[in-house]
């Protein structure tokens, strides 16, 4: 029965707590900043469809939004307190 519970510790580290560790991060942390990119990512998305459909609107927010994506990431990795565990892009 040990054997069966510290598999299960064994997955759970893993699927849940390994990355945001290597990252100097909290599981909570981590997950706020993935969910605010991939918002951010979604609203570019819909801006792109949009401008696909009319050309006038929003042509810029998609090149705006990942330029400001990227720069926030750099910086972040460079305060990290593991910066060279992280990669060169964030999820």
């Amino acid at each position: 029965m040990a054997t069966q519970q510290s598999g299960r510790s064994g997955y759970v580290d893993r699927m849940f707590l390994e990355h945001p560790r290597s990252l100097g991060m909290t599981w909570a942390g981590h997950g706020v900043g993935a969910v605010a990119i991939g918002a951010r990512l979604v609203g570019a998305g819909c801006a792109c469809i949009i401008h696909a459909v009319v050309p006038g609107l929003f042509t810029q927010t998609a090149g705006k939004t990942i330029t400001g994506m990227y720069d926030h990431m750099t910086q972040r990795k460079a305060g990290a307190a593991k910066p060279e565990n992280w990669p060169d892009y964030e999820i």
